[in-house]
């Protein structure tokens, strides 16, 4: 079987994956990057297409030859395909689901670790050679995390593992998901999305872009939200409107943030979040540790194996 992959150095970019696995299924064709004036002719033979968040479009799908039979997209999300469009040509659509989950569960608890004990806004204050922290009293907010209240925003793989680390670290764990659930631990409880953001001192996003979900933390949610409360994203960046949340956060209105995903990405150079004192701003690394990069290379070809034998699995279309 031909496969090719439209754009690997977004996985690759350090060069330090072992791709053998994917070679013993198939002749793999490998491309730094892709565009939609050349993924047509890049897929023309080939049985197999995979992609790494690249957007490929209905105008581009159905131009696909009969020869391709399958899409893997080389992460969770997969809205960057159009769907309708793969069903129509009877292509396959799976995803590689949990590859990441410890290390964007990681990200998203480091996120607020940091922001308890505001690492961010005191690196910011010596690099400016202020050291009123050192020579005065503690200026910046400096809280336990014992006992506050985390607000969890869709409670799949990542979720729960968050939820676990969080029950570790002694916090109260508010969940909301557009179907309530029941939880052992007595620290977990379901509330409605209005519930989750008044009494929360930590929200954290890990639901899918769905045209439900886009800009789902908006000016109104927003103002639900406790002054001394923050919220974290390392999900997908156009849960949350952006410029909703830049005017929040320059009113003063919650506390901070921590963002490993914007909307677009990368954002614009001129975009205020860049000079936030109060912003913990990362280039979408919760899935970029090599560890978490070379299981999604397993997993892809297990995927792909799964597939050659007749038994897909991780099916999302």
């Amino acid at each position: 079987m031909k496969t090719v992959f439209l754009n690997a150095v977004k996985l690759d970019f350090d060069n330090k994956l072992d791709f053998s696995q994917l070679a013993k299924l198939a002749a793999v064709t490998k491309y730094d990057s892709s565009n939609d004036q050349d993924i047509v002719a890049k897929v023309q033979d080939q049985n197999i297409v995979i992609t790494k968040e690249l957007p490929v479009s209905r105008e581009i799908i159905l131009q696909f030859p009969p020869s391709v039979k399958l899409i893997c997209e080389a992460g969770t999300g997969y809205n960057n395909i159009d769907m309708a469009a793969a069903r129509e040509k009877n292509i396959t659509v799976c995803n590689v689901p949990g590859y990441s989950t410890e290390a964007v569960a990681q990200l998203a608890i480091t996120s607020i670790l940091s922001l308890s004990s505001s690492l961010t806004q005191q690196q910011i204050m010596l690099k400016q050679k202020n050291y009123d922290n050192f020579t005065k009293h503690l200026m910046v907010s400096h809280v336990e995390l014992q006992n506050k209240a985390l607000g969890i925003i869709g409670s799949g793989s990542i979720g729960r593992q968050v939820m676990k680390v969080a029950l570790a670290l002694g916090m109260n764990i508010l969940v909301y998901n557009r179907t309530p659930k029941t939880w052992e631990s007595p620290n977990i409880k379901s509330v409605t999305l209005e519930e989750l953001l008044k009494q929360s001192d930590y929200v954290s996003l890990h639901c899918p872009l769905t045209p439900d979900t886009r800009h789902l933390i908006n000016k109104e949610r927003l103002s639900l939200m406790k002054p001394s409360a923050y919220i974290i994203n390392t999900s997908r960046g156009a849960l949350i409107k952006e410029p909703d949340l830049i005017e929040a956060l320059e009113a003063g209105k919650i506390a901070g943030a921590a963002l490993d995903v914007q909307d677009p990405e990368p954002p614009e150079l001129n975009n205020p979040l860049f000079t936030m004192n109060n912003v913990i701003l990362t280039p979408h690394i919760g899935w970029k540790p090599l560890e978490a990069r070379q299981r999604l290379i397993s997993l892809l070809a297990g995927n792909i194996a799964s597939f050659l034998d007749g038994k897909p699995i991780n099916v999302v279309s």
